[in-house]
């Protein structure tokens, strides 16, 4: 079995920066690739372009010790990482575009002998999809050695950790490696070894694939359950989490908190590539991420209801925009589709967004007019309704006084 010495990661990331810097600290030598020179620049600085606890002193560390780079060209590796952007399409099927991308840059590498993993979340037969492509590039290898053409070594092992919480977890989460040969397979653990203390679960390919699916889609469909329970708890005038909290003493029960949606990179897209590749039996799937996508919406017409009659100069303050709690990661949240929406169906109202992990609004927001980006209090003493989206530990802490005379309409729970 091939040594692994130096590790290619492609895509620097929210998952890609991070796995390069674990690999780094822990020997490798590493060269992290992405497209977009300023994240490059960044890390050969030794600095993040994102909010991520305790990430910067690994990357700091690996790069001064001269274990970490970034380029923007895919070099010559024993092993890559695929950590790229599997975004989905209109009719909800997964966007493959960034995996091909980086397969491209890799087949002119690859000598025979290489590992190549993809940890991208990906739907069923990705990773062959992945395998493919690059062999179409390279006829001149195999996956098995047949016609005695040297061979690479593909599996895959999606990430499953939690934003916030990430260099923890990479190294104690158990882990999922699924190889397209059992060689493949080992050759895998055996990279992931290096760092994970957790148990490395082996299996094929495409079972490790839907085993993240599923995890997520699991998540999915719990989330799906308490937001529908918030809806009808505000429709029969039942204060939902007092609800939830006295349910969950049952010894069997553990439901789920609600809120504005469900957003971030797995758990509002995920679902939709099982629903993809099974239209006809994912049913509850399909309808657990109906009811999530839809809540957004709800949310949009409580805040309208409880501005009819008030007069133009009302402001509304927003509090948080990124799609969990005290992290920076903006990627498919509810709360900027609850904020763009107001901003348009508010036209003629100020709406004051305070979002603390941010210093600028995102596309979507920074062109409208009547939307700006404030500090809480400020946030807070212009407007006469508050809308809360995130529940960021600064907005957890308010002085309940600040919010006396407001009206309030809160999507987690947090001014209980």
């Amino acid at each position: 079995m091939n040594e692994i010495k130096t590790v290619a990661v492609i895509g620097l990331g929210y998952i890609g920066l991070p796995t390069a810097a674990i690999l780094a600290a822990n020997g490798l030598d590493v060269v992290g690739v992405d497209v977009n020179e300023g994240t490059v620049n960044a890390v050969n600085r030794g600095e993040v372009p994102f909010v991520e606890p305790d990430l910067a002193v690994h990357v700091s560390g690996a790069v001064s010790q001269g274990r970490l780079k970034a380029t923007l060209e895919t070099p010559c590796a024993d092993a890559y990482v695929v950590a790229v952007p599997t975004p989905f399409k209109a009719d909800h099927s997964a966007d493959l575009q960034y995996i091909e991308a980086a397969a491209r840059g890799i087949a002119p590498q690859l000598q025979g002998g290489e590992l190549i993993i993809l940890e991208s979340t990906s739907p069923p037969r990705a990773t062959r999809h992945m395998a493919d492509y690059i062999l179409a590039l390279r006829p001149d290898l195999s996956l098995d050695g047949g016609g005695d053409r040297p061979i690479i070594d593909v599996a895959h092992c999606p990430e499953r950790v939690l934003p916030g919480r990430v260099m923890v977890e990479l190294v104690t989460n158990d882990r999922i490696v699924g190889g397209m040969t059992p060689k493949a397979g080992e050759r895998a653990k055996e990279l992931y070894s290096t760092f994970c203390q957790g148990e490395i679960l082996l299996t094929d390919d495409v079972t490790a694939e839907m085993a993240k699916l599923v995890e997520n889609s699991f998540r999915d469909v719990n989330i799906a359950f308490a937001n529908e329970l918030s809806v009808i708890s505000d429709k029969l005038g039942i204060d939902v989490w007092e609800l939830i909290r006295l349910a969950n003493h049952h010894p069997r029960v553990n439901i789920l908190q609600p809120g504005p949606g469900v957003g971030g990179h797995c758990i509002a897209v995920d679902p939709w590539f099982i629903v993809a590749e099974a239209p006809e039996e994912a049913n509850l799937i399909r309808q657990a991420r109906k009811v999530n996508d839809a809540k957004p919406l709800w949310v949009v017409e409580k805040v309208m209801a409880e501005m009819e009659g008030k007069e133009r100069q009302t402001e509304v303050a927003v509090l948080g925009l990124t799609f969990k709690a005290n992290i920076d990661d903006l990627r498919e949240s509810p709360a900027i589709q609850i904020a763009t929406d107001l901003a348009h169906r508010l036209s003629t109202h100020r709406i004051n967004i305070a979002e603390p992990f941010i210093s600028e609004l995102p596309a979507v927001l920074s062109g409208r007019s009547n939307v700006v980006l404030v500090d809480t209090e400020l946030a807070l003493s212009r407007s006469g309704v508050v809308l809360v989206l995130v529940d960021h530990d600064v907005f957890r802490d308010l002085n309940r006084q600040m919010l006396s005379d407001k009206v309030v309409v809160d999507t987690k729970g947090i001014m209980h």
